[in-house]
């Protein structure tokens, strides 16, 4: 088949084996054109892709930061509001993630139709004004609505920043960039306990606060107000970035696909997309469940104080988990000149999950402190091992004009699976199979025991179909 000028026809090129330096996840599965042209690469170059990259980390830093701030208010806002502990988790999940969960699809479509850095602007301006309104919650149900605002906003950041990555960076250069980008979790996290604790601290010690035109608000109201404040910073300095043209379209004449188009496309690849769809959720499930339950882990079975726990877990899931969102990528890169590259992101994905159960299992049964500490590092180190090269996969097996629409779903998927079901699922293991709240150790342990062999097996189909379409 002739391919007019300026595009490539990949068939051409099947049956060769690509060279050994790319180590793109499943190269973009048999478009029936792909544009080649290269503003990007001219971007890339010049360093605006770079500080488009620095702009969109802080900016799905601080989206963490406001979603997390409220787990360290949780006793203030607990007795000044007169909540429950159940109102309090409400707010702290549910709240939260019904709206960023139901949004994430539909705005994954107008990210793929529309100028994303305005969605994304527009997003910031949304959660930042309603974690303004946190601060100025009188009751349970303010306080929720605010929430949910906050949930709606940020539900813009994966969909927006994703498509915006893949165009501004080539896709042999788009590893690294997605992995920086994914650490944006942990340093949000970090940063929420980190610095909110400081900012918590100072305006306790104001004593009565008073503002002008709101009047009378407590150190927790404040807290929120306060660490908003960046999301003003973004929204000013995001416009100054430059839309990037959209690269690697189907050949089609028509850039707003219909669902029916949409599931035509995906449907054929259905082996590959679930890979990531739904293998990647199972390893989000046990991040979550690491990140609900080892801190009960080390204050019920080893004796550790609230806040050495916190001090412990949090370090270690700190350091540990960048470590292991960075390193996924260097490994695959290493393992593509020894295999097929076009595999191997799935491959490393496979082999690091298959280490992660022996060390999740140790965890939660090593009966000693320093065995558990270590063995936690190295289980937060490879749960987040994959996680670069599933976003980077999803979105290199995705045309351009299907991207903000499957960074919707990816967020869907491991939110429904990963956050719904992660702490959950343990907390029905310790009631109702173990029945001891000395057992967490072992409840976590027979959750990953469980699912991470699912999520080996999705992963495994979806690199038998990637051979497949080879």
């Amino acid at each position: 088949m002739a391919t007019q000028p300026g595009w490539t026809d990949h068939s051409q090129r099947r049956g060769q084996r690509p060279r050994a330096r790319s180590i793109t996840c499943p190269a973009l599965l048999n478009f029936e054109a792909i544009r080649v042209t290269d503003p990007v690469g001219q971007q890339f170059r010049h360093g605006a892709a770079w500080w488009a990259l620095v702009l969109l980390t802080a900016t799905y830093t601080f989206s963490f930061i406001d979603r997390q701030i409220i787990n360290l208010l949780v006793d203030p806002i607990r007795t000044d509001l007169s909540l429950s502990d159940s109102q309090v988790s409400f707010l702290q999940g549910l709240a939260f993630v019904l709206p960023y969960v139901i949004l994430s699809i539909p705005l994954g479509r107008v990210v793929d139709r529309a100028n994303r850095i305005r969605v994304l602007v527009v997003g910031i301006l949304f959660w930042t004004i309603s974690c303004v309104s946190c601060g100025l919650a009188k009751n349970f149900w303010q306080l929720g609505a605010a929430r949910m605002g906050v949930g709606a906003g940020e539900s813009s950041v994966t969909p927006a920043s994703w498509s915006l990555l893949a165009d501004y960076f080539p896709e042999d250069k788009r590893a690294l960039p997605v992995s920086i980008f994914l650490m944006g979790p942990y340093l949000g996290a970090g940063l929420s306990l980190i610095l909110g604790a400081e900012v918590v601290g100072w305006a306790s010690g104001l004593g009565s606060i008073e503002l002008p035109l709101i009047g009378a608000v407590a150190a927790w109201q404040l807290t929120f107000m306060l660490v908003a404040l960046p999301g003003l910073i973004m929204v000013f300095l995001l416009p100054l970035l430059r839309e990037p043209p959209r690269t690697e379209k189907l050949n089609t004449t028509n850039n707003r696909l219909s669902w029916g188009e949409v599931a035509s496309y995906v449907w054929p690849r259905r082996g590959v997309f679930g890979a990531y769809l739904l293998g990647a959720p199972f390893i989000v499930l046990v991040l979550y469940a690491l990140q609900a339950w080892v801190p009960s882990l080390l204050i019920r079975v080893h004796g550790l104080e609230i806040v050495e726990a916190g001090r412990y877990y949090g370090s270690l899931a700190l350091v540990a988990g960048s470590a292991g969102v960075l390193s996924g990528p260097v490994v695959a890169r290493w393992l593509a000149s020894r295999i097929d590259p076009t595999t191997a992101p799935l491959v490393t994905s496979i082999y690091a999950t298959c280490l992660l159960i022996p060390v999740l299992v140790g965890a939660g049964l090593a009966e000693s402190l320093t065995w558990t500490l270590v063995l936690i590092t190295g289980a937060s180190y490879l749960v987040t091992f994959p996680l670069a090269l599933f976003a980077t996969g999803l979105q290199n097996v995705s045309p351009n004009e299907m991207r903000g629409l499957m960074a919707g779903c990816y967020v869907l998927s491991t939110n429904l699976i990963g956050l719904a079901l992660g702490p959950t699922s343990v907390a029905i293991a310790n009631d109702y199979i173990f029945e001891s709240a000395q057992a967490v150790g072992s409840s976590l342990a027979l959750v990953g025991g469980v699912v991470l062999p699912m999520s080996v097996l999705l992963m495994w189909r979806g690199l038998a179909a990637i051979k497949q379409a080879a």
